[in-house]
């Protein structure tokens, strides 16, 4: 790229960064619009001293939402974070003009890094801007997850709090009430008085349903569930101890372990993915430093072999970068927060055309094939249907193949291009060309050129042919007074040029590559889902620690039978959820036959031992006393859940370092040291070979 262009580039990316400052001048000055005058009524009465700022934030927010390529990020924030502010319209459009607007302060420099390393390698600075939007992502969940966590934490203060006031009201619904009014916590404020809101209607168990479908995590649905059981069937006293009292203790116990496994896994997890993309970075500065000091691997890094070395690193950091996310985001209280209503992939299969082709590669309902996807799917959690899938498999197959396509010829281009630019010397060179040795070799180099252009295309040429036109000296007088030898030697180089000229062209071999791409490419999404379902399965031990502390809570519970507390486990559930789903809807059949089933249907023990003692409840003896082990190994079973979380981590984190690492290695072994002693021997060999034949 020359400078032109990069300087027009830089000025592009820039004056990016700085709309963005304009935009806060500008809503500033605009502050008696009617748009903020709307706003000022929504605040009438609020304490806010930060108004002006705020108000920029609602103005950032309209602004975000008329740019197309913004559009999409401002309302994917709007879909999480308004979970966490219920039916507060305004504080969720001011967090997430707040986070986007504190992205784009980051990436934007980060844009303007990039182009001013990369500016000399297009296809590297294009790659670079395109990874940074998949970054976008990255910061935008963090800060989201700042939020989630936040509010976790405000839970635990919550229900300490609820414990004295359920004290001097003894009631559940009023203890929630008053403890709703406190201002300190606004976030866990909304959810409680939801929650109050749910107990006090005429429909309670049908308005519970509704908020188990909205609650931002799972100790809230579990805290909403065993509030209205208490208020229908009553508190009882268990050891001269409140039931209800008892049972928001396990629940606070659950946030404690969740909270710590969180803090770990963002402490082991937190630069992991810098890691992971540092060495995309890293490619342009340590090839200008090898070529500078070691004159010899310029050959390398400026042809085909060092481009193909540095798009296998780009591959490598892409994909290392993804999975080390979705290693640390498995599991995440905030996974059904996206939006599968209507995503770009059902819009583009409501096309008729397109359906059709899809249509031809999804496989027949009730085919093994069918079966074998419907349940990875299942395993991994996927939200996407069938049909996306295929989209996403068909668009990333054609994609691939372009991208290899282009890319091969963008190296037969490279390799053209080092022929007719790259200094020519008549004998290797160990160190670094002096000035006068590169002003001698470019001159050679365009001496070639005058000759090459004169036989170009000619695939029948030979090396008696160019010496005859050297010794004429009709292209150029350079060899009309040189020796045989001389113009032998540089016809041979000559001749060497003209044909890597003339055979660098797209071969079935770099096509049947490409094909081969595409269906690894094809293959990428079936490849994703089975690791998300290994990962999750390193989920199932804390899962099932899970649902012991809900049949804890449940067992004591009066009129509380085995349906209710297999319909608690389904909405708890994530690995098991399936399972359990298809245990519930054969219940009425038959309650033993129907857990018989469960148990065939799941393989790991620990949960299997939950099914025995349920079926064991279901004809026999009462629920406490089927389950009577959980009471009274509690502390036990405490112990086991935080080492089993500490395991988990451990294990994650080992899995985590191994991908985050491997760009890193590819680069300082793959693109520095091999090609610095593999290039450095061959050319230190050349050299002491042709001293010894002068000898």
């Amino acid at each position: 790229m020359n400078t032109e262009m990069f300087k027009y580039l830089f000025i592009a990316v820039g004056g990016l960064f700085a709309i963005i400052v304009v935009a806060f001048l500008i809503v500033s000055k605009k502050s008696k619009s009617s748009e903020i005058k709307q706003i000022q009524q929504l605040r009438e009465g609020t304490q806010e001293k930060s108004f002006s700022t705020e108000v920029i934030h609602q103005k950032l927010y309209v602004l975000y939402l008329r740019i197309p390529f913004l559009k999409r990020y401002i309302l994917k924030l709007r879909r999480r974070l308004a979970i966490i502010n219920v039916d507060d319209e305004y504080l969720t459009r001011k967090q997430a003009a707040k986070i986007l607007t504190k992205t784009l302060i980051i990436v934007i420099p980060l844009a303007i890094i990039i182009v001013a390393i990369t500016h000399e390698n297009t296809l590297l600075m294009s790659m670079l801007l395109i990874f940074e939007l998949f970054m976008v992502d990255t910061f935008i969940d963090g800060m989201v997850d700042k939020l989630d966590n936040k509010l976790l934490r405000e839970q635990i203060d919550f229900f300490s709090e609820i414990r004295h006031a359920y004290h001097e009201f003894n009631m559940v619904e009023e203890a929630i009430y008053q403890v709703a009014q406190d201002d300190d916590k606004p976030e866990m404020s909304r959810q409680a008085e939801k929650i109050y809101e749910v107990l006090i209607s005429d429909d309670p168990e049908s308005e519970l349903e509704k908020y188990y479908d909205i609650a931002p995590n799972s100790y809230l649905k579990e805290f909403a569930g065993v509030s209205y059981l208490t208020k229908e069937f009553g508190d009882r006293k268990i050891d001269n101890s409140s039931l209800y009292l008892k049972n928001l203790n396990n629940i606070t116990q659950e946030m404690q372990l969740e909270i710590l496994k969180r803090d770990k896994l963002d402490y082991t997890f937190q630069s992991l993915s810098v890691i992971a993309i540092v060495p995309m970075l890293a490619i342009e500065p340590i090839k200008n430093w090898a070529v500078s000091q070691f004159a010899f691997t310029a050959d390398f890094y400026n042809g085909r072999n060092g481009m193909l070395v540095q798009i296998l690193l780009l591959v490598a950091t892409f994909i290392c970068y993804i999975l080390t996310r979705k290693l640390k985001d498995n599991g995440s209280t905030a996974m059904n927060t996206k939006n599968t209503e209507n995503p770009w992939q059902a819009k583009l299969y409501k096309i008729p055309f397109i359906k059709k082709i899809v249509d031809l590669f999804i496989p027949k309902q009730g085919t093994k094939e069918y079966m074998q996807l419907t349940k990875k799917m299942k395993d991994a959690a996927s939200k996407d249907k069938m049909e996306w899938i295929f989209i996403n498999r068909l668009l990333l197959c054609i994609l691939i193949f372009v991208v290899s396509i282009f890319l091969f010829s963008q190296l037969h281009q490279i390799t053209i291009n080092n022929v007719y630019t790259d200094p020519t010397v008549d004998h290797d060179i160990i160190g670094q060309m002096s000035e006068k040795d590169a002003k001698s070799a470019e001159e050679l180099t365009k001496s070639d050129n005058e000759y090459i252009k004169y036989f170009k295309g000619d695939t029948k040429v030979t090396q008696e042919d160019i010496e005859k036109e050297m010794k004429k000296g009709r292209i150029n007088k350079d060899y009309m007074n040189s020796r045989d030898e001389e113009i032998e030697t540089a016809a041979e180089r000559i001749l060497g040029k003209i044909q890597i000229i003339n055979t660098e062209e797209m071969s079935w071999v770099e096509v049947l590559l490409g094909l081969v791409f595409a269906v690894v490419a094809y293959m990428a999404p079936i490849w994703m889902l089975t690791f998300q379902a290994k990962m999750r399965q390193l989920e199932m031990e804390d899962e099932v620690m899970q649902f012991n502390t809900i049949i804890l809570m449940l067992m004591k519970i009066e009129r509380v039978n085995v349906e209710i507390i297999l319909e608690w486990l389904e909405r708890y559930a994530n690995i098991f959820k399936e399972p359990i789903s298809k245990c519930v809807n054969n219940y009425e059949s038959g309650a033993w036959e129907a857990l018989e089933q469960l148990k065939e249907d799941v393989s790991y023990q620990q949960f299997i031992r939950i099914v025995e003692s349920l079926q064991a409840a279901v004809e026999k003896i009462p629920i406490a006393d089927a389950f009577d082990e959980l009471d009274t190994e509690r502390e036990y079973h405490q112990a086991k859940r935080k080492e089993s979380n500490e395991r988990l981590i451990a294990r994650k984190g080992r899995i985590g370092k191994t991908i985050g690492f491997a760009p890193m290695v590819i680069l300082f072994v793959g693109y520095l040291i091999v090609p610095l002693v593999f290039i450095g021997l061959l050319s230190m060999t050349s050299s002491f070979d042709s001293m010894s034949a002068m000898g």
